[in-house]
Parts: C-alpha cells; sequence; structure tokens
C-alpha cells in the first residue's frame, strides 16, 4: 500500500512531513465559480423544547402535558448539504428533491428559497407522501426519542420520471451533483439509483459524489464518501469492532477505491478522514476540539467541503483536509444541524491542532520503548540534533505545588453551572453535569486558566440553570478558582518556609538534576506556563530554579490572545533563527507539545503522576501523544538515558 505525507501526518517511519501544496486561501478563492447540484432526500429538522412542568394534566386524559417552550426548523439531509454549500460561498446551488403539500413541505421550500437555491426542480408530490421530518424532542440538554415523518413514502413512476429527468438537465451545467440518500423511503430507491447510474455513465465530464446512508454499494462511477461503519456494509466485512483501527480502515478504503475506480473518502469522526485513490491512500488526521460536541450535520458538511473542492477544480487529498476542518467546526454546534461559514473556517486557518495517533494513544500494548528504559519511542528522533533551546512547561512538568488544582477547579465548575441547584438537582443531573465538567478539564488540560474559564461561561449558558443576569464572566470565575487555588498553594510554601519539607518534593523525580545539566551544556531555557506570570516566576523562587532560566520565565497576562507558550515558541525562533532540531519542548500538556510540533522542534511529553512525582500517568501519556510527542517520560530518572537520545551527554 502506497502512503504519501500531504499535510502534518505520521508516516509509518515515525518522521513528520511538513504540509505541501494546501493552501487554505487558495481553495476558498476558488469555490464561488463552482455549480452545485443537490439531489436526494430532502429534510427538516424540527427541534422541540419541552417545559419540564409536568404538574398539569390533560383533562380527557389525565396524563401529564407535554408544551412545548420553544421550537425551530433547519434543513436536514440534502437540505443540510445545501446550507452548507452556501455557506462556503459557491457560485450556484440547485435542489432537486420531493417535498410534500403538508405544512413541513412548506417550511423547507421556504427555508431554502430564502437562501437563494434554485428550487424549480423540486417536485411537490400530494398525500400520501409526507416531508421527511427528525422531529427531536428536548427536555434541557437531553434528547428524548425522535419522531420522524415520511417512513413510509413511496415514489411514483411519473415523479420518478420528473426527478430523473431533472438530474438530466443539472448533470450538463453542473460541476459537481452531490447524491444523497438519507432514508429507505426517500427518492432513491434502488430501482431509482439504477436510473441514476445511467445519468453518470452519460455525462462523464460531470463529477458525481455519493453520501448514501443504506445504499452507497449500488451506485456506480461516483465518488463515494463513506463512514467506517457504511464502508464495512459496502464491502461485506463482518465486524465486532465499535471501532475499526486505522490500518484497517486504510484498506477497507483502498480496496473500494480499486473496486469502483473513483476516490473514496472514509469520515472517522474525531479521527479525521482517509482517503483512497487507487492504489494511494492518504491519512488525514482529526482536529482537537476543546468544546462540547455534538456530531449532527458534520457528514452533511464534510461532502459538500469535498463536494465543492472536487467541483473547483481540486485534488482527492486537498479537498478531504478542507472538509476536514470544516467539519470540526460544525460538531462545536450543539442541538442543531449546523454549518461551516467562511469565516469560521479562516479562523481555524491552516494549521488546525491535528491529533496524532489515535490508535496508539489508546492502547498502551503498542506502545515502544527505549532499551533498558521506561522512555517511549513514538516517532524516533533523527540524527543531526543541535539543541541549543529548551522550553519547559511548569506545573506537571517540573513543579508539583499546584498538584491537584483539577480536584479544585471541578467542584468549582460544577457549583458555577448548578448555581442555587447545586444541593437540590436529582443525582442523575448532577453526575451528568459533573462528567461533563471532567471532560471539559481534561481536554483543556495546558491552556491559560482563562481561557477554560471562558469555556465555564459558555456551559453555564447552555445548562440554563443560572439566570442570565446572575452568570460571571471569565475573570469573575477565574477569581474564584484562583483564590482557592493560592490557598492550597501558600500552605505548600508556607511548609518549605518553615523546613518541614523541601524543594524536592515539589518536583518531578530529577527535574532539577535535567534543568542543571542543560544548563550546564550552555542550553537556553525558558519556562512558559498557562498560570499568571507573577504567580509562576515566585513559585520558580520558591522551589530554587528560577535562576537557570535567568530571566526567561513567562506566564499569562490576563489575555486570552496572548498565550505564553505560543509567544515564547515564536519569539526564540525568530529571534535565533532556529531550525526545527535545535529546540526542544518538556511538556505534560498537549499546549506545548502541539505548539512545538507545529514550529518542527523536538516534543517530550512528560506523562507525570503529580502525587508520586515518579512513574507514568496513562492519562497523561495519551493526551500527550494525541498532541504529536515524540518522546513518552513517567520522570527524569533515567536521565542519562535521555540526555543521550538528545545528543546531550
Amino acid at each position: 500500500m502506497a502512503e504519501i505525507a500531504y499535510m502534518v501526518i505520521t508516516t509509518a517511519q515515525g518522521t513528520v512531513t511538513q504540509k505541501s501544496g494546501f493552501s487554505l486561501e487558495d481553495v476558498l478563492a476558488r469555490l464561488p465559480r463552482v455549480r452545485a447540484t443537490v439531489f436526494g432526500d430532502f429534510c427538516l429538522d424540527a427541534y422541540w423544547w419541552i417545559d419540564q412542568d409536568e404538574t398539569e394534566k390533560s383533562v380527557e386524559t389525565t396524563l401529564p402535558l407535554r408544551r412545548v417552550r420553544q421550537q425551530r426548523y433547519s434543513l436536514g439531509g440534502a437540505g443540510n448539504v445545501v446550507a452548507n454549500l452556501i455557506g462556503l460561498g459557491v457560485k450556484e446551488v440547485r435542489a432537486i428533491g420531493a417535498t410534500g403539500e403538508d405544512l413541513f413541505g412548506r417550511e423547507l421550500r421556504r427555508q431554502l428559497e430564502e437562501m437563494r437555491v434554485d428550487t424549480s426542480e423540486m417536485v411537490i408530490l400530494k398525500a400520501p407522501w409526507q416531508t421527511m421530518v427528525y422531529a427531536k424532542p428536548h427536555r434541557g440538554e437531553q434528547e428524548d426519542n425522535r419522531v420522524d415523518f415520511g417512513s413510509f413514502n413511496a415514489l411514483s413512476e411519473e415523479a420518478t420520471e420528473t426527478l430523473i429527468a431533472a438530474l438530466y438537465r443539472a448533470a450538463k451545467t453542473s460541476d459537481i451533483i452531490i447524491l444523497n440518500q438519507q432514508i429507505p423511503a426517500g427518492i432513491s430507491s434502488p430501482a431509482v439509483i439504477g436510473r441514476i447510474n445511467g445519468v453518470i455513465s452519460e455525462h462523464p465530464e460531470t463529477r458525481f459524489i455519493v453520501d448514501a446512508r443504506h445504499r452507497a454499494a449500488l451506485y456506480d462511477g461516483a465518488v463515494l464518501k463513506l463512514n467506517t461503519r457504511e464502508v464495512t456494509h459496502v464491502l461485506g466485512e463482518v465486524t465486532e469492532q465499535s471501532a475499526i483501527p486505522v490500518t484497517q480502515a486504510k484498506t477497507y478504503a483502498q480496496r473500494l477505491s480499486q473496486k469502483t475506480h473513483q476516490p473514496v473518502f472514509l469520515t472517522r469522526g474525531e479521527n479525521g478522514l482517509i482517503v483512497a485513490d487507487k492504489d494511494v491512500v492518504h491519512e488525514i488526521p482529526g482536529i482537537q476540539v476543546i468544546e462540547r460536541t455534538d456530531s449532527v450535520g458534520a457528514g452533511d458538511t464534510a461532502v459538500a467541503a469535498l463536494a465543492a473542492v472536487i467541483g473547483s477544480g481540486g485534488d482527492p487529498v486537498e479537498a478531504a483536509t478542507f472538509a476536514n476542518i470544516a467539519a470540526s467546526i460544525t460538531v462545536r454546534k450543539l442541538q442543531t444541524t449546523g454549518i461551516a461559514t467562511l469565516e469560521e473556517i479562516r479562523a481555524v486557518g491552516d494549521e488546525p491542532d491535528y491529533v496524532f495517533l489515535p490508535d496508539l494513544a489508546e492502547d498502551s500494548r503498542q506502545a515502544q520503548f527505549v532499551a533498558g528504559t521506561e522512555i517511549e519511542l513514538v516517532n524516533p528522533i533523527t540524527d543531526g540534533v543541535r539543541i541549543q533551546h529548551a522550553i519547559f512547561d511548569h506545573d506537571g512538568t517540573i513543579s508539583t505545588l499546584r498538584e491537584g488544582w483539577e480536584q479544585i477547579m471541578e467542584p468549582m465548575m460544577v457549583r458555577a453551572v448548578l448555581g442555587s441547584r447545586y444541593q437540590s438537582v436529582e443525582a442523575s443531573l448532577y453526575h451528568e453535569v459533573r462528567e461533563t465538567v471532567r471532560q471539559f478539564i481534561d481536554k483543556t488540560t495546558g491552556v491559560q486558566t482563562l481561557v477554560q474559564m471562558q469555556g465555564l461561561v459558555q456551559m453555564v449558558r447552555q445548562c440554563e440553570f443560572v439566570p442570565r443576569n446572575q452568570i460571571l464572566d471569565e475573570h469573575g470565575y477565574k477569581r474564584i478558582y484562583n483564590e482557592q487555588l493560592l490557598e492550597m498553594v501558600s500552605q505548600r510554601i508556607s511548609k518549605l518556609e518553615r523546613g518541614e519539607l523541601n524543594a524536592r518534593d515539589f518536583q518531578i523525580k530529577d527535574a532539577n538534576r535535567l534543568l542543571e545539566h542543560l544548563h550546564e551544556r550552555g542550553v537556553k531555557l525558558y519556562l512558559a506556563s498557562g498560570t499568571d506570570e507573577a504567580d509562576v516566576r515566585a513559585e520558580a523562587e520558591a522551589l530554587g530554579y528560577a535562576d537557570l532560566f535567568e530571566g526567561r520565565i513567562f506566564g499569562a497576562i490576563g489575555d486570552v490572545k496572548v498565550e505564553a507558550k505560543k509567544v515564547v515558541l515564536e519569539r526564540i525562533i525568530r529571534e535565533h533563527d532556529l531550525s526545527g532540531h535545535e529546540f526542544v519542548t518538556f511538556g505534560d500538556g498537549p499546549v506545548e507539545i502541539r505548539e512545538t510540533r507545529k514550529r518542527g522542534g523536538i516534543c517530550i511529553g512528560v506523562a507525570s503522576n503529580e502525587v508520586r512525582r515518579f512513574g507514568l500517568n496513562p492519562a497523561k501519556r495519551a493526551r500527550l501523544i494525541r498532541a504529536g510527542a515524540q518522546l513518552i517520560v513517567p520522570d527524569f530518572s533515567q536521565l542519562s538515558s535521555l540526555i543521550e537520545l538528545l545528543s546531550l551527554a
């Protein structure tokens, strides 16, 4: 199997290859000239928020009333694909599908027309045809059983002829046609797909891409976009695996591409995409998203983005790279079939925060170690290393003064989210909020505290337990957290000052030895932390190694736009004209590892156990590998082996 590294990915040999040829602005510049058609199952997504007060009962049935407090309707299925194409700014979008004469059909057509979509080929069918609707009742954040309309539709021969004729006309003037099969009773029955294949074969100059939930195997001559569950069905594979390993997914994609003689795009959720083009397979890594996610609509965004790039003349890997970015935006939009706008895509940029080697991260059995050590070799460090600068994260990498911060932040956040209902809320809801907070803290470890507090503000607003006028801003919540945290830190520093404990009691094993060795070798040391800068300096002084950094200590300054770790990296690279193997970063959080990887530096993940101060923390190991660490060390006790690996002996 051929493997081509096109962007920032890890190859089979373990090296890092920088992206080549992908320019987001170049892609966006071509989209306004694309003429696209969407043929398929146009649906409406109905969101109904049910009032949770069930004290009033029906006079007729004596059952509790379910009163809708708020309702919202958005385009779903092929309709959401259209909405995404419009959001991407393509020149022209034509819709071909069927709706009923019912009120849902009127709303669906109204929304399409409001976006200035060409709906002249939309067919309006009389009862018993029903507009396809996914009705989603919600009680707060919890979605109840969905109610579906249109599941028993049957397309007449007359309607079939009308739709196929419209598809023939579209094929003569479109750059790309998306074929969307959403439900078995939609307009893409096996018989209709046979007719569609005839259109495809008669228009080789027009590109077709299929997103079919149930019948992808029936299409001929089209590009296929599938998820891992769908590809196994198409290939007739039987698997009990809930998650298909990347190597197996690549094999499936390649086999299907060789069979169809067309590119195949295989989406893997948070783990990105695989694109196979006959004998060549590319892996596009997933993108790190720290916010809460909702996968509804992400597939529609992906296929729209793929189609837009292919229709503009882009190659498959370029299309997959762009679709990956677009889908990472949609999943951040909760309780809606969202779209990715051009502004949002530009905000992500050419270099998003990629997730590396998720299979290895989640399965420690795959780990490979430097002989005779506990140093895990994720990617080999190539020859020619000449380290002149070393950047260190502070908390958890060197210092354990703040060990236990999570146990302070978690209850503080839960209390903020639940507000006055903290003591009275039912146990199930309390545990649900606590788990949401835990996942958020896990994802945001290493970022500025102020950024974490921005996320808390969003959670408080979304959960709606606290009145809007009582919600604090990020600075207010940070003050509450800092007061509790600094009380703990102050108590520990007091014990140092009284001689009850010494500095080594609050350091990862042999961290000071490493700092001293690097300093003696003339390596310039930098301390970069998401903690407030004054506190970082004070704690480094208390632990006795501040002088080794010679003033190069950086922390948060109360501005989320100024990230200390990014600033330090950019500064030393710019001022010293460094190449990748001239600087190394040690860190126990994903931020410093990811930012170093983007800039080509050496990434040492410190998967430290902050309670014992030595030994491995498996959760940190997984986070650090996903962020792009090349080596994983539990502590610095095997200093001689680490120094040798870094050519600093």
